[in-house]
């Protein structure tokens, strides 16, 4: 059976959306610690379990690392970007050092997800100035990416190593390592997760990048699951790429016989609509087709207006693939 994830977030905290999200069919949530360190999530953890166990489920808790992901710093509020405007990168926008030293000009610089889109006009001594392509409201610790550009950062951060301690207290039962980009990072997130007394907590490697996706092979023995995290990886080149590199992904699982997940966007258009699109639910059902293990929403249950409406149509739509498959 296709397990079945949400996100943690503002609009789905209350022990009573939580309930309603198992019982419409929610197996597991994602914790992202990019924003909250599992210590800080005590509460929001407790609720969870409560609102499980009202509903006599066990709840899978995966938690997204920080690993090198990068994302924008903390802003005193949300940034309205307007199209052709110009905006200072590293004061106006805080970017990590690592960035901020290869913005030369003529660079794009995708935020959140590729939502929104800059492109560098003037490199300065203490970062960038930066023309706006694609504008749109930017909010803190969305995520940062320079398509064509590799920035190397450790695998593995204080913040992580710190979750890891409290991860087995905390019941967690996966960690997602974010931009995986060989079998060594794999590797470390693995012996650190055990010498914190993870023993037992599963693996799953993001790919999330054409690094991650050339160094599959080596990948695929030491990762205990797969996740195809198409939001970043849409970032890595032209947008019609995407299909072809979730497809290559996918038959890489099943020729090896490794699970893998499918996340991002799935039914984007329900943070504020709630009916999806057609085509979303054409892409959840072929992701169940193409052997997806495990299937998630992420801004939808997070912040989205419809959290538990588009759990429904998640379920549904998954359980009619299954269905599907069983009768062909």
């Amino acid at each position: 059976m296709v397990q079945i994830y949400g996100t943690l977030g503002p609009a789905c905290s209350d022990t009573g959306t939580l309930a309603r999200l198992f019982e419409a069919g929610m197996t597991g949530v994602r914790l992202n610690l990019s924003h909250v360190g599992l210590p800080g999530a005590a509460e929001q953890i407790e609720r969870l379990h409560a609102a499980a166990r009202q509903c006599g489920v066990t709840a899978q808790l995966l938690i997204d690392m920080q690993g090198p992901e990068l994302r924008v710093g903390v802003l005193p509020a949300p940034l309205e970007l307007k199209d052709g405007a110009f905006v200072r990168l590293g004061r106006d926008i805080p970017l990590p050092p690592a960035v901020l030293s290869r913005l030369l000009p003529g660079q794009e610089v995708l935020l959140d997800d590729g939502k929104l889109l800059l492109r560098v006009a003037e490199a300065l001594p203490d970062g960038a100035l930066a023309q706006v392509e694609r504008g749109g409201v930017l909010q803190s610790r969305k995520s940062a990416a320079l398509p064509g550009v590799n920035i190397h950062l450790p695998a593995i951060t204080d913040s992580d190593r710190e979750n890891f301690r409290a991860a087995k207290d905390c019941t967690v039962t996966g960690v997602m390592q974010p931009f995986v980009r060989g079998r060594e990072d794999l590797e470390a997130v693995r012996e650190a997760l055990d010498a914190a007394g993870g023993q037992g907590i599963r693996l799953f490697a993001k790919i999330e990048n054409l690094e991650g996706v050339d160094k599959l092979a080596e990948l695929l023995p030491a990762a205990d699951e797969i996740v195809i995290a198409r939001g970043d990886l849409g970032n890595s080149g032209p947008l019609w790429k995407l299909p072809a590199l979730q497809k290559h992904i996918a038959a890489a699982c099943r020729e090896a016989g490794r699970p893998f997940m499918v996340v991002t966007q799935m039914l984007a258009s329900m943070e504020r609509n709630p009916v999806p699109t057609r085509a979303e639910v054409s892409d959840i059902f072929n992701a169940v087709l193409d052997g997806a293990a495990s299937v998630m929403l992420t801004g939808e249950t997070a912040v989205g207006k419809y959290p538990v409406e588009a759990m429904r149509y998640l379920v549904h739509t998954v359980r009619e693939a299954e269905a599907y498959l069983q009768s062909v």
